[in-house]
This record gives C-alpha cells, structure tokens and sequence, in this order.
C-alpha cells in the first residue's frame, strides 16, 4: 500500500495509484481563534477520518483582520463567521490600506496553526495552508458586495487596495510554506458571472491570482479552489496549480468534463448537501460514480467546498470507505 506522500505524489504526476486520494476539510469554530486549537481539532478530524491531506481551515477573518475586520461565529451550519465590523467603510479606505506583518496578528496566529499541526501531524502527511484570493479580501474587507462597486467606480482607489493586499499575501505564502506547509489552498471567490464579467476578471482578478501563485511555484502541491456557481472554469483552468476542486455537483462543468479542461489532479465528486442530507448508501454511490466517470485517471473524493459541521459521521465515514472500494 502507498503512503499519503506517495499517493499524492503519483497522482499528481498522473500515474497509476493504489486507491482514489479522498479529503474532507471543516471549519472548527471557536477553536480556530486559538492556534493550538485549531492545530487540535483540525489532527482530531484527521485522526478520525484518515484523509490523505489535511487542509487547514481558519476563519477566513485571518486574513483581514489586520486591516480591522472582526467577525464572530453565529451558528452557521458551514462553521464560517460573520463579519460585525469591516476595516473599508469608504472607498478612500482601500488606498489607506498598509502592507501587513504576516508575523504578527491573525496572520501569525495563522502560522503558529501551521507549525503546531506538522509538528502534531508529523512529516507523513501532506498539509495545505489555506489562502485567500485579493478579490476574495477585499469582498470581506467592505461587505455588501461593495468590492464589485467600488471595483466599477472607484477603480483607482480599489486597485491600490487590491496591490496591498496581494503583497501582503505573497509574504503570507512564503511564511506559510516556511512554517510547514506543503503548499496552499488557494480560493478564488469571485470568478463568478454572479459576480462579475469574464473579462473584468481577466483583467483584475487573473493578473493578482498569478502574482500570489507564483510565490508558490516552489511547492510540491498547490491546490486550487473555484468557489461558487456560473464560474469561469476555463479562465482558470491553465493557473499554475497542481489539483483544482470545485462545485462540481451543483453547477459544473461535471468532475470527468473538468478532467477534460483542467491537466492536473480533480477533486470532488460529492455535494455538499448529500453529505449532509443523504445517507451512507447515497453518499458512497456519488463517490463510486465520480471514480467510474473517469475511468483510469486520478481523482481525489471530496466535496465541492468545505464539509458541514452539521454532515453526519457516517456519511464522512462511507465517502473515505469508498476511496477503498469495500
């Protein structure tokens, strides 16, 4: 049998694997305002489960806080936050906008997280930081969908926010794998007809996504995350990546036309909502299906997205049986 390395490994590289790669990844709320928490949990669910990852999962207020956002959890079924203050309440805010210390503050929390959780996992299991797009910030930075107004009316100001905050993530990347990670989760969030044009993307979000995965290019898996529906899969799919997860099952393209589109390894296969409305039996067909559509090539089980707090464990236990065929 393979070690999770080796696994990974030969799927990245399209060869042949002992079984299919299958991860689950979830917020811990509350727990992930602590480092050792979250550090904590987040080897508890692995433990449970066996992935062959580990994606941590803070609260995507990491990333912003610096800046004077602050959010609490209220209860979502998704284990994310809710924003209570945002750090741009004018346009005028976003060139106002400092390069943060990505060693101090919610950033350094963040890394603390990484390093506890390998030197918890130890050396053998791959694990991902989590990082945000610029565009995916700034949404959260100013709340509302105020991101996509001030983008159309007050460019300028907007694109000297979005500089800032891609720079700051770049020193995030390169202290993330410094502090452990193999690589990074990297989720675009608005790269999206629901959001805004494609070529308002192209010309905005693509250039800063490509700036941030560069710092990245030394790492030996780097996943990409497409958030939402009415995507624009193919505007990414030539990002220099290693594996791209997204919602397959509620909006598309499907997991074997993605496979067609995108030359690395797929990730998915299973809705979020069957995982948590569905049963064993329901849940282990989507895995057994997604495996079938694409015959001999390499996948890795998943979700669309982030797995409930509210998906029951027998369903997260037949989705990892499944990658085992029995």
């Amino acid at each position: 049998m393979m070690t999770k390395r080796e696994r990974l490994a030969a799927a990245l590289a399209g060869e042949p694997t002992d079984r299919p790669l299958v991860a689950l990844w979830r917020h811990f709320p509350a727990d992930d305002a602590d480092p050792e928490q979250l550090a904590l949990s987040t080897l508890a669910f692995q433990t449970q489960y066996d992935w062959d990852f580990i994606k941590l999962t803070p609260s995507s207020e990491y990333s912003v806080a610096g800046w004077g956002c602050r959010a609490a959890y209220r209860g979502h079924p998704e284990g994310v936050s809710e924003y209570l203050e945002r750090a741009v309440t004018a346009p005028a805010d976003w060139a106002r906008l400092p390069v943060l210390d990505v060693y101090g503050g919610a950033l350094g929390r963040c890394l603390a997280a990484i390093r506890t959780t390998r030197q918890l996992a130890g050396p053998d299991i791959p694990i991902l930081a989590t990082v945000f797009g610029p565009l995916a910030q700034a949404k959260n930075l100013v709340g509302g969908g105020l991101d996509l107004v001030h983008l159309r009316e007050h460019r300028q100001q907007f694109l000297a926010g979005l500089e800032v905050i891609a720079e700051t993530t770049v020193r995030f990347v390169v202290a993330a794998l410094e502090a452990g990670a193999d690589g990074i989760f990297y989720a675009v969030q608005r790269a999206s007809a629901e959001c805004m044009s494609e070529a308002e993307y192209l010309q905005v979000g693509r250039p800063l996504d490509l700036h941030v995965l560069e710092a990245a290019q030394g790492a030996s898996f780097n996943l990409l995350h497409l958030h939402g529906h009415h995507t624009f899969f193919d505007l990414v799919a030539d990002y220099p990546v290693h594996a791209l997860n997204w919602h397959d099952r509620e909006t598309g393209p499907s997991l074997a036309e993605g496979a067609r589109r995108f030359p690395g390894l797929v990730v998915g296969g299973l809705s979020q909502q069957d995982l948590v409305e569905g049963s064993p039996e329901s849940v282990r067909a989507q895995a057994l299906a997604a495996v079938a559509s694409l015959g001999a090539r390499p996948l890795c089980l998943s979700t669309g997205c982030v797995a409930p707090t509210v998906a029951p464990w027998g369903n997260m236990r037949a989705l990892r049986s499944a990658a085992h065929y029995g």
